[in-house]
């Protein structure tokens, strides 16, 4: 007769917390990048989530969604207007103190959302994606969090396919 134990099969925190980072992703409107968020305490219970969009109030069909001709036309283009998934995800907590929380993110952050880690006490960092380590942004998004000590590090993929039906 075999003994019952536990499932071996189930996946880890980092999987976990970076599938919850992916599902908001998917919540994003944002026709070209979608970044989903997910802060984490230290004893793994989620905090908060978030991703990239507009404001409260700021209606998805009023404001551009359009990054072409920014530079011409910066009040058409939605940079000025969307919300990044870290800082709606800082905004978004209602308890205390983020203080020693990690954050999963689908991409590495800008340097302003960087700054809004450091200041929230965030103290780790696990990224997906970092498609613009050369820009200057997130360049100094790096400077700063080393400078503070926040630990980051790339999310390693298991190589696992999960599949939702919903």
């Amino acid at each position: 007769m075999e003994e019952a134990g536990k499932r071996q099969d189930y996946i880890g925190w980092d999987e976990y917390f970076m599938g919850v980072a992916e599902m908001s992703a998917l919540r994003s409107k944002d026709p070209n990048t979608q970044v989903g968020a997910c802060i984490v305490s230290s004893d793994n219970k989620i905090l908060s989530m978030g991703y990239n969009g507009f404001p409260r109030g700021c209606s998805d069909d009023e404001f551009p969604w359009s990054r072409e001709r920014a530079e011409e036309d910066p009040y058409n283009a939605k940079y000025f207007y969307a919300a990044h998934a870290e800082l709606n995800a800082i905004l978004n907590y209602r308890g205390g103190s983020l203080e020693g929380a990690k954050i999963y993110v689908t991409l590495f952050p800008c340097n302003d959302c960087a700054k809004a880690l450091i200041q929230a006490g965030i103290r780790t960092l696990i990224y997906r994606e970092d498609k613009y380590s050369d820009t200057p942004s997130v360049r100094a998004s790096r400077r700063m969090l080393d400078a503070a000590g926040v630990e980051y590090r790339r999310y390693k993929p298991s190589g696992r396919k999960i599949e939702l039906v919903l």
